[in-house]
């Protein structure tokens, strides 16, 4: 008999706070090359897996996340049998600390034991990666592992994934202690935030996670469990990124413009599933040019464009240069205006501002609905 599991899409990392786009929605709804939200990823691996109960944790702004998941469909849930629900949480605005996921599972701990699949698979909504849950299932029912946890090697570590948490391994792939990444470093085991347990295990976790301390996540837990419990690693191949601030954020953008990189992520067998739009063809006109760059539908190209991702519904004007930029849907760049390296985000208006320039490492951010 097949092992049968619900995914838990976990939104609530008490450790990931993006300036600017985060005030106005929570990460999993951000936009990213201009077609997908960030959660599609981890709800499109769960879909493909053939995981179709999913439970999605939304905490803070979260119409825009709603309104993007809606019932599921697009997803290519099953029907009847499968249900995308999502759990509202509230924020609690006496300390910052108590905002956990641990606060958030207690909340809905009756719906969790509810649950008539034996296993839970855990994914955050801020990491982009396809993965195939089904076989890490398999691998840890196998294993006879108590909980088994993904990992991504990385070889940036010094100055990437510094409020990410990674994982100390033994040779035989066992976790020993989960530690923030401080950037000590070059080599790193990140953890994806991704774990596979059994239902009982997961409800005893969150059960003395809440006992022992209001302010434990997770992953707090799971890291004093490390000594008491079997706990085992799988590393992750292929693409990944974590969105952990603006820079991460126009990073995984900007560097999957790269086609074979982005052949790595993008997989034909795997399709990442998302909310689709019907609008009208994008228009360019004469004396446009767009060279290397990611472009949505309904936009009206006039300008220049180069190493970009543009997004739906977008407007640049005769005369007006968009390099290195991440420009999010119904974004309206002015006549001769020259953009380079910035993060320009939903409804923003560039009109007066003729030259905004920001450097690579640290891109500049044009805030929602803004007029420059």
């Amino acid at each position: 008999m097949a092992v049968k599991a619900f995914g838990i899409i976990n939104s609530s990392a008490s450790n990931i706070k993006v300036e600017g786009m985060q005030e106005y929605r929570p990460i999993g709804a951000f936009s990213f090359l201009g077609r997908y939200r960030i959660i599609d990823f981890p709800i499109s691996n769960l879909s493909n897996s053939n995981i179709d109960r999913i439970q999605v944790y939304v905490r803070g702004k979260v119409r825009s996340l709603a309104e993007h998941l809606g019932t599921g469909r697009h997803y290519n849930i099953n029907s009847k049998k499968g249900r995308l629900q999502l759990l509202f949480s509230e924020e609690n605005a006496l300390n910052d600390i108590y905002n956990t996921d641990v606060a958030d599972f207690m909340e809905y701990i009756d719906p969790i034991k509810r649950m008539r699949q034996d296993y839970v698979v855990i994914a955050p909504s801020y990491m982009i990666f396809t993965q195939d849950f089904e076989a890490l299932l398999k691998t840890h029912v196998e294993s006879g592992a108590d909980i088994t946890l993904l990992y991504h090697k990385v070889d940036n570590a010094r100055e990437s994934f510094l409020t990410c948490y990674a994982l100390d391994l033994n040779r035989q792939k066992g976790v020993q202690s989960i530690e923030k990444n401080v950037g000590n470093t070059k080599e790193k085991n990140i953890f994806m935030d991704t774990y596979v347990m059994s239902k009982e295990i997961f409800v005893d976790l969150i059960t003395k996670a809440h006992s022992l301390s209001s302010m434990y996540n997770l992953v707090d837990i799971t890291n004093i469990e490390c000594s008491e419990m079997d706990i085992r690693a799988v590393a992750h191949k292929g693409y990944f990124a974590a969105i952990t601030d603006l820079t991460s954020y126009y990073k995984a953008n900007e560097e999957l413009l790269d086609y074979k990189l982005a052949s790595t992520l993008f997989n034909p067998s795997w399709p990442i599933y998302t909310k689709t739009t019907d609008s009208c063809p994008t228009q360019y006109f004469e004396g446009a040019s767009v060279r290397n760059s990611y472009v949505s539908n309904a936009c009206l190209i006039e300008g220049t464009v180069e190493n970009s991702v543009i997004g739906r519904s977008v407007k640049i004007a005769p005369g007006a240069v968009v390099k290195n930029c991440v420009v999010l849907a119904y974004a309206d760049i002015g006549k001769g205006v020259y953009l380079e390296n910035q993060i320009v985000d939903k409804w923003a208006r560039v009109y007066h501002a003729k030259e905004v320039v920001a450097s690579s490492d640290k891109p500049g951010y044009i805030r929602r609905d803004d007029t420059l």
